[in-house]
C-alpha cells in the first residue's frame, strides 16, 4: 500500500505510537498506557491495525501468573484467620468443645473443624479428657503469618495483584495453597495467567512516519466538537482530522420479528378475525386421541411404527376419559349408536393407551369436540411429527393449522370457501384445484391443491366433514366441517421460497430478505 493511502486511513491511536516510538522500542499493551495514556483496549486496538498495515509485528509472548485478592481475603484481614480467632478465643475463654468455639467466634462448626486437625499437627490446639478443645501455648505456625502477609500486600498493590515474579521464594511457596484458577471463591486468592504480548515497529514505516511529519500530523487533530470546545471556543485553534465521504455508512440491522414467525402471526390473526376460538394441545399424545378418536382403525397402515414416533418412558398413559373410551370402543367395534357398523374387529385397550408424538394436527379438532358450542369456530397451529423423507415439501416435523366448523347449517361450500381462503389469501396463490380424497374420519374428503411456480402442484392440506363415528363418540350430533392445512406449504408460496428447509435457514442473511405477501 503506498504511504499515502496509508496516512488517509491512520487513526490517531496509530499515529502517536509512530511519532513516539523507534523501530528498537519494544512495545507493550502496558508500555502505552503508561507513557501514551492509552487505555488497555485503545493500546490494542493500534496494535491489531498497525500489524494489519503491516508496520508493526509482534516478536515475542511472555506468560505471567498473578494472583488476585478475593473476597474472602478481604474478609480475613479484617478478621484474621480461622486459627488466630480460635486460639484467641481459647486464650481468653478456656477449654471449650467444637460447637462452643464455632458459636463463640461467629463461624461455622465445618470451618473450626477444618482448622482444627493442622493446628493439633502443629502442637497449637489438643482436645483433653473432657472432650474439649484446649491452647497448648505453642506459637502459631509461621504459615498463618504467611497467609496474612499476603493477605495485607495484595491489599495495598494496585488493583488487589500480586505478579508471581516480585514474590520471594517464602512468600511463593506459602500462595501455592492459597490460590486457585477456579471456584476461588472459598480462597483468599484467585489465580490469573496472562501473557505480556511484545512488537516491534517494522522496516519502512520510517517513511510513514516522515510523511505524518512532513504533512504536520500529530494525532492530536480534533475528531469530535464536544459541548464543551463549543463553550470554550477551543475548537478554534485546533486542527481537524480528515474525513472520507466516499466511505459507506456503517449498516444499521433493525430487529424484527422472524419472517415464518410473521406469518404464522398472521394467519392466526386472520382466522381470530373471522371469529375462530383458538385452541391448543400437547405434543405427546395417546393412540386414542391421535388415532382411534378420529375412527382410524388401529391396524390402518398409516399407524405402522414408520409413520409415528413412540415414547421410549413412559410408553403408555395411565387411563383415558371416559365416557369417551367407552364411546370410541364401540364405534370401532359395532358402530354404537352412529348407525354404523364400525371397522368389526376386536378394540385393543392396552394400544389405545400407547404414548406417541403428535403425528397429525387433527388430534386437537378431535379433543375439541366434546367441548364445543353449536354453532362453533375453533382452530389450532399445531407441530407434529412425522416419519418422512425430507426433501423440498416434506419436513420430518411440520407445523398444520386445524380447524373445525360446528353448525346445524354447515355445509360443503362453507368448506370450500375457508380452502379458498386459505389457498388465495394466506398462501397467496393464483391456481388452486380441489381433489376427492380418503380419511377415515371424514365424508365426504376434499385435497386442495395450489400450483407454485417452481416446484409446480402439490396438496396444501386435507379437509372434509366429520363422520358421525367421530362426532358422536364425542358426545356431538350435528355437521362439523374440519381441515388440516400444511401451513409450511403457505408459506412456502407466501415467503416466495423454493423448498421448505429455507423456513428453518441457519444463514441470517437469507433470513432477513425474506418478505411474507400479506
Amino acid at each position: 500500500m503506498e504511504v499515502t493511502n496509508i496516512i488517509k486511513n491512520l487513526h490517531p491511536l496509530e499515529i502517536k505510537v509512530l511519532l513516539k516510538y523507534s523501530g528498537q522500542d519494544e512495545l507493550t499493551s502496558e508500555k502505552l498506557q503508561k507513557e501514551l495514556e492509552y487505555k488497555e483496549g485503545h493500546a490494542n486496538q493500534a496494535f491489531s491495525w498497525l500489524s494489519g498495515k503491516e508496520l508493526l509485528k509482534e516478536i515475542r509472548r511472555t506468560p505471567h501468573t498473578f494472583f488476585e485478592i478475593t473476597e474472602m481475603g478481604r474478609k480475613l484481614a479484617e478478621t484474621g484467620t480461622v486459627e488466630e480467632r480460635m486460639v484467641n478465643f481459647l486464650k481468653d475463654k478456656g477449654a471449650h468443645t467444637m460447637p462452643e468455639i464455632a458459636a463463640g467466634i461467629g463461624l461455622e462448626q465445618k470451618d473450626v473443624g477444618s482448622a482444627f486437625g493442622p493446628l493439633v499437627k502443629d502442637g497449637v490446639l489438643k482436645m483433653n479428657a473432657e472432650k474439649k478443645v484446649e491452647y497448648t501455648g505453642a506459637a502459631l505456625p509461621e504459615r498463618i503469618k504467611a497467609t496474612m502477609d499476603l493477605v495485607k500486600k495484595a491489599i495495598a498493590a494496585e488493583g488487589g495483584l500480586l505478579n508471581k515474579d516480585d514474590l520471594s521464594a517464602a512468600e511463593a511457596s506459602a500462595m501455592e495453597g492459597l490460590a486457585k484458577k477456579r471456584g476461588a471463591a472459598d480462597s483468599p486468592f484467585k489465580m490469573i495467567e496472562r501473557e505480556t504480548v511484545f512488537y516491534k515497529l517494522q522496516s519502512g514505516f520510517e517513511a510513514v512516519r516522515d510523511a505524518l511529519k512532513s504533512a504536520g500530523v500529530t494525532g492530536n487533530e480534533i475528531g469530535e466538537i464536544t459541548p464543551k470546545m463549543l463553550s470554550s471556543g477551543e475548537w478554534k485553534n485546533g486542527t481537524f482530522r480528515g474525513y472520507n465521504i466516499a466511505v459507506p455508512p456503517a449498516r444499521i440491522i433493525p430487529g424484527r420479528t422472524n419472517p415464518y414467525v410473521q406469518f404464522l402471526e398472521s394467519v392466526k390473526d386472520k382466522l381470530c378475525s373471522l371469529g375462530f376460538q383458538e385452541f391448543d394441545g400437547p405434543l405427546v399424545e395417546t393412540e386414542f386421541w391421535n388415532g382411534d378418536a378420529l375412527f382410524m382403525p388401529q391396524f390402518h397402515a398409516a399407524r405402522d411404527i414408520h409413520d409415528v414416533y413412540r415414547i421410549k418412558n413412559p410408553t403408555h398413559a395411565k387411563f383415558i376419559e371416559e365416557p369417551y373410551l367407552s364411546n370410541v370402543k364401540a364405534a370401532h367395534e359395532t358402530g354404537g349408536n352412529t348407525g354404523s357398523r364400525g371397522w368389526n374387529y376386536t378394540f385393543d385397550n392396552e394400544f389405545t393407551r400407547r404414548l406417541i408424538l403428535r403425528s397429525q394436527g387433527t388430534v386437537l379438532s378431535a379433543h375439541q369436540l366434546h367441548k364445543a358450542e353449536v354453532p362453533g369456530k375453533y382452530f389450532g397451529i399445531a407441530r407434529c411429527f412425522r416419519y418422512d423423507k425430507v426433501d423440498a415439501t416434506h419436513l420430518s416435523d411440520f407445523y398444520q393449522t386445524e380447524g373445525i366448523i360446528a353448525g346445524n347449517d354447515v355445509t360443503l361450500r362453507d368448506l370450500l370457501g375457508m380452502l379458498k381462503m386459505f389457498a388465495t389469501e394466506i398462501a397467496g396463490a393464483e391456481e388452486v384445484k380441489y381433489v376427492p380424497g380418503y380419511f377415515p374420519f371424514t365424508e365426504p374428503s376434499i385435497e386442495v391443491h395450489i400450483k407454485h411456480p417452481v416446484l409446480g402442484w402439490f396438496e396444501l392440506g386435507g379437509s372434509g366433514i366429520f363422520r358421525p363415528e367421530v362426532t358422536r363418540a364425542m358426545g356431538l350430533d350435528c355437521p362439523v366441517l374440519a381441515w388440516g392445512i400444511g401451513i409450511d406449504r403457505m408459506a412456502l408460496m407466501a415467503l416466495g421460497l423454493n423448498d421448505l428447509r429455507e423456513l428453518f435457514c441457519e444463514d441470517i442473511e437469507k433470513v432477513r430478505l425474506r418478505k411474507a405477501k400479506f
